[in-house]
């Protein structure tokens, strides 16, 4: 399956945080082994450099739990607006709410 538009972001390219709309990094909001799931259901998002991987308060800085938390509760709750608890803890494995 070919990677679909971002389910919380749709088409546009700006910080789902900030709205900037540069220095983007598009961020797999479940990564690892998840990342070909994320890309295929639209579990992405842009994030600013900063926010993604640039700086401690980033998703993957060691300040960024409760960043990277917030996203996958957005895009899990988001997805069960057309999909149900189960389907979505098929894909992901658990759930995040």
């Amino acid at each position: 399956m070919a990677k679909k538009k971002s389910i919380l972001q749709g088409d546009k390219k700006e910080c789902y945080i900030t709205g900037q709309t540069n220095n983007l990094h598009l961020h797999h909001i479940y990564a690892g082994s998840r990342r070909k799931i994320s890309d295929e259901n639209g579990f992405v998002v842009y994030l600013a450099g900063w926010l993604h991987n640039q700086s401690n308060e980033g998703v993957h800085g060691k300040n960024g739990h409760e960043l990277d938390l917030m996203l996958k509760q957005h895009c899990q709750r988001k997805y069960e607006e057309t999909h149900s608890r189960e389907e979505f803890m098929q894909l992901i494995g658990k759930s995040y709410l």
